[in-house]
């Protein structure tokens, strides 16, 4: 113990000290420890089943380190306590929201590949536009919305279409698997820096910078706009409404060939007729069975 934590010790320190020099033994423990194989498998086979994401050997280090922070939380010593604690009734219905929270990857930032946004502008909403003019709201859906940089850049390029297109109205769904960065999202307060990728007529009026923090949060009628929902895409899921436009950009790459093509077969099923799917720039449609037409690179109409 250094001198700080000496004189911050109450009466009976001596105790608080050993409890002290006890946590750090444990954590020295539990940052030695290895998860066994047969644990990995278990977890790989359940995180491939329930959420669609591949984890294959290469990933068990990564794995292993991702879920020091639930041990940590738990108390636990061991992989196998945590593995059969996923896996008991209690687990079940308590852990595994935990589990996806800490598997899951959200890096995201506001008007990520900026060539989507001149497609929307330039191609699809003028398109969409002439097909429904004033006469109903656009539904679009941010599926795998991450930490909420992607539906609230939706929210700031539809309103400022809806300013030179009288009538125009739109509702965005966004959805995540992650429960944490939901609750994220719909606080909308992001690192000031996160602004720098903001066009600066879109942050003037669309984004409110704290006068204490370095922080940013989007404003009130922007946020109003968007509804975040949790989804697991391994559901047999079906949205209340059909989607005239479905952002999915870099979420499929995590999972395997064959359930990326029931992924979007599914998106399809809940895409309106002529509507448009964006997917990433590292992801590929390539080979797979579906009613789509490319319109631009990784932009895709529906064909009925």
């Amino acid at each position: 113990m250094n001198g700080h934590g000496q004189r911050n010790a109450p009466a009976g320190g001596g105790l608080d000290k050993d409890r002290l020099d006890t946590t750090v033994r444990q954590n020295a423990k539990l940052f030695r420890a290895e998860m066994g194989e047969a644990e990995f498998r278990r977890f790989s086979e359940l995180i491939h089943s329930e959420f669609g994401i591949k984890m294959p050997s290469s990933k068990k280090v990564l794995l292993q380190s991702r879920f020091q922070k639930r041990l940590r939380a738990l108390g636990m010593q061991s992989y196998k306590e945590y593995c059969d604690y996923v896996f008991s009734p209690e687990g079940r219905e308590k852990e595994r929201a935990n589990l996806i929270d800490v598997v899951t990857t959200n890096t995201t930032h506001f008007f990520r590949e900026p060539k989507h946004w001149d497609i929307m502008n330039n191609t699809v909403l003028p398109e969409l536009w002439r097909r429904f003019g004033a006469g109903r709201i656009l539904n679009v859906w941010s599926a795998g919305c991450s930490s909420g940089e992607e539906p609230y850049t939706l929210a700031m390029v539809l309103s400022e279409y809806a300013v030179t297109h009288s009538g125009f109205n739109f509702s965005i769904l966004a959805t995540d698997i992650s429960s944490e960065i939901l609750q994220k999202a719909s606080r909308a307060v992001y690192a000031l820096e996160k602004a720098d990728d903001i066009p600066m007529t879109m942050k003037k009026k669309y984004v409110l910078k704290s006068k204490k923090n370095p922080l940013i949060k989007m404003d009130k009628p922007l946020r109003s706009k968007i509804t975040f929902q949790r989804l697991n895409f391994m559901d047999n899921f079906k949205l209340p409404k059909q989607q005239d436009i479905i952002f999915c950009r870099n979420v499929v790459i995590y999972f395997d060939r064959g359930t990326q093509e029931m992924l979007f077969n599914k998106f399809c099923s809940n895409l309106s007729s002529k509507g448009y799917l964006f997917i990433g720039h590292s992801e590929s449609l390539s080979g797979m069975t579906l009613p789509l037409r490319q319109v631009a690179p990784t932009v895709f109409q529906k064909t009925t």
